[in-house]
């Protein structure tokens, strides 16, 4: 009688274990990317409280807010506009978390919209935020 010796893997073994790393790395790379926008949004949203932050200064010094007139849509010219005004050209906004910002006027106040093309968060001079 003859003896069969195993000296590796089968195909099957082998295909098996493909499948499931191929598993594991579609897993991990949804919940990744899910971690890399959730960092963005939280990014934003310091950037948005110093903003704000930054606008309680401004009307202690000037006796109003800083506004665009065109906050329809924020802007890479308008986040660069907020920079200058309320930060002397600090780099507040980084261009790392995908989001422009703009301030609307609102009423007598203020409220500063941040988008990404997809998301949009808004933070009234009162502290409410909506879209988080």
């Amino acid at each position: 009688m003859k003896t069969i010796s195993s000296r590796g893997f089968t195909l099957v073994e082998l295909l098996v274990v493909v499948a499931i790393i191929g598993i594991l790395a579609a897993v991990g790379t949804v919940s990744y990317t899910g971690y890399i926008s959730g960092t963005k949004q939280k990014s934003i949203e310091n950037a948005m409280q110093q903003i704000s932050l930054a606008q309680t200064e401004e009307y202690s010094n000037a006796g109003e807010y800083h506004t665009s007139t065109t906050c329809g849509d924020p802007s890479t010219a308008s986040s660069k506009a907020i920079e200058t005004e309320l930060f002397g050209g600090g780099d507040i906004i980084t261009e790392d978390s995908g989001y422009e910002v703009c301030i609307a006027e609102d009423g007598s106040s203020y409220k500063i919209i941040a988008s990404n093309g997809d998301k949009t968060i808004t933070l009234s001079a009162n502290g409410v935020w909506t879209g988080k």
